[in-house]
């Protein structure tokens, strides 16, 4: 609303400006030109009449060439001023009018969740509410962002976050949770806003600057989000070191039992073998749930694909399974080399895979733009000859973090230019970026926003436990009542979601060893699903009404 205001601004001092300069020079034409001196009010009068192509008065026709010329740039001057109000005020006046706002209340809402502040963090958050049919509110200050989101069909409402009152438009008494996720200190207001409002309501902040998670606390917030550390430890998890192989961090289901990921080495005993000739069920008695193919996951594993270097395997199975694949996939050069690792990007998640990186006896380079304690080497990571400085071309991987997905992809293809066996893990700040990095060269990518909106969901719905979501899959524990009288086969949950289930939650206690095709569920069974986001999502759309 303030650019508008501003450019209206402009508009209307380019207009008196305008007039002002052809007053006077039509005043002097008249008077040297014409030989007609006249009033500085009647050549103005004559000015208006000809911008606004209302009629030229009582001096025409002009006598000389110079005054027909001027009378001609006057002409085409009022055209061009009268076409430029059309975009300035009329366009933006006729928007506004023919446009719905966002409406600053809403009424009869129960047990949704009050949202302060989009973001692309906030955006996979509803997108996972929507996904279980979960009520929400997203409050937005900017009236031009709030029309725009209300256009889009977001349940938004526009008015400031951090007023008592706008909370209370928003229905936050009746409401299960309040998020905030705005800059760190409007985030701490807003909290201390929902308290008051609500004293028994759930308060969730994200915040960027670790340092200041005390005073959200203090503030009201039952919980504090820091999803950027925790994204950079987990990065800082996909580099092989000399203190741990390539079997990723798994996600524990039972005491015994776990999924998780594990990378096929170039010279381990499986490289290059297809699915069918390495037989995994058969020699290691776990369950091959999907497969990662250059950023794609793929389920089921078709029998010829080939397991090439780098290739990530995702599985189910006791941790003694586990390690003997683990055993089979892991190359005994990478167990034992050192390695020498660039991070790239010394933020909060650069920080975080730092100091897990830095508990290793790796030789770790620290490049950022800015000077900083640890930072080695300061540039662009754009650069190729800052990477070079950095080492770039003897390193083993590298973790990138930078702040800017852009920058983030032009480093990638650099440094996959500079050196081609470099393994290159990243962060993307937003989803839509993930495929891109992955075609520019990186091995491992995660995103920002889901690992956030998982983080949202998982403190949000204690009832609906994420039991993973600092990885490229979801590992989700859910009700299963739609299958109540079925098995997984008579179901066909794999072919129907793209998700496999690979625990079954009956009287609390867990059951993992199970035959697809004859276990039949109860209805108050709950199922440990394993997947992409979109294939639980379509599991829990279809299978746990």
């Amino acid at each position: 609303m303030a650019f508008r205001t501003r450019r209206g601004v402009y508009y209307l001092a380019l207009v008196v400006l305008t007039t002002l300069v052809f007053t006077a020079v039509y005043n002097a034409g008249m008077a040297h030109w014409e030989n007609r001196p006249q009033p500085l009010y009647r050549s103005l009068e004559v000015v208006i009449q000809t911008f606004t192509t209302t009629g030229y008065g009582e001096d025409a026709p002009w006598q000389t060439f110079r005054m027909n010329a001027l009378a001609i740039v006057m002409q085409l001057t009022g055209i061009g001023l009268i076409l430029t109000a059309v975009d300035v005020l009329a366009v933006p006046w006729l928007r506004d009018v023919l446009t719905p706002s966002a409406p600053e209340s809403i009424a009869d809402l129960r047990d949704h969740v009050v949202i302060c502040g989009h973001t692309p963090h906030t955006d996979t958050f509803i997108t996972e509410l929507d996904a279980r049919d979960r009520e929400y509110v997203l409050v937005e200050a900017d009236a031009d962002t709030a029309r725009e989101l209300h256009e889009d069909d977001y349940q938004v409402i526009h008015g400031d976050p951090e007023s008592t009152q706008t909370l209370e438009n928003a229905q936050v008494q009746s409401a299960v949770a309040v998020v905030a996720d705005v800059a760190d200190d409007t985030n701490a207001s807003i909290a201390l806003a929902a308290r008051d409002a609500a004293p028994e309501v759930r308060i969730i902040t994200l915040v960027q600057d670790t340092d200041l998670a005390q005073y959200h606390r203090v503030a009201g917030a039952e919980s504090v989000l820091s999803p950027r550390q925790l994204l950079g430890e987990s990065l800082a998890e996909e580099v092989p070191t000399t203190v741990r192989t390539n079997l990723d961090a798994g996600v524990a289901i039972d005491e015994d039992f776990e999924v998780i990921e594990v990378t096929v080495a170039a010279d381990s005993d499986l490289a290059d073998q297809t699915f069918a000739e390495a037989r995994l069920r058969e020699r290691f008695g776990v369950n091959v749930i999907g497969v990662w193919f250059d950023g794609q996951f793929e389920t089921p594993i078709e029998p010829g694909d080939v397991l090439e270097d780098g290739t990530r395997l995702l599985v189910a199975g006791e941790y003694s399974q586990v390690e003997e694949l683990r055993e089979a996939t892991t190359s005994a050069v990478r167990r034992f080399s050192s390695q020498d690792i660039v991070l790239a990007g010394y933020g909060d998640s650069g920080k975080a895979a730092y100091e897990a990186l830095a508990r290793t006896s790796s030789r770790l380079t620290v490049l950022d733009v800015e000077a900083a304690k640890n930072v080695d080497v300061i540039g662009d990571a754009r650069d190729p000859d800052v990477l070079r400085e950095a080492g770039i071309e003897d390193a083993s991987a590298l973790v990138l973090t930078v702040a800017d997905d852009t920058t983030a992809i032009f480093t990638t293809l650099i440094a996959r230019e500079l050196n081609p066996d470099l393994q290159i893990v990243v962060r993307a700040n937003e989803e839509e970026d993930v495929q891109k990095l992955y075609r520019a060269g990186a091995d491992y990518v995660q995103s920002l926003a889901t690992v956030s909106g998982r983080m949202l969901a998982s403190t949000a719905f204690e009832d609906e436990e994420v039991l993973a979501y600092d990885k490229q899959i979801s590992v989700v524990r859910m009700p299963a009542a739609s299958l109540a009288g079925e098995t997984l086969v008579e179901a066909d949950v794999r072919a129907e979601t793209g998700s496999t289930v690979v625990a079954i939650i009956r009287d609390e206690a867990t059951v993992t060893e199970f035959e697809p095709a004859e276990f039949t569920f109860r209805a108050d069974d709950e199922a440990v699903v394993a997947g992409t986001d979109d294939a639980i999502t379509r599991f829990e759309r279809q299978f746990s009404g």
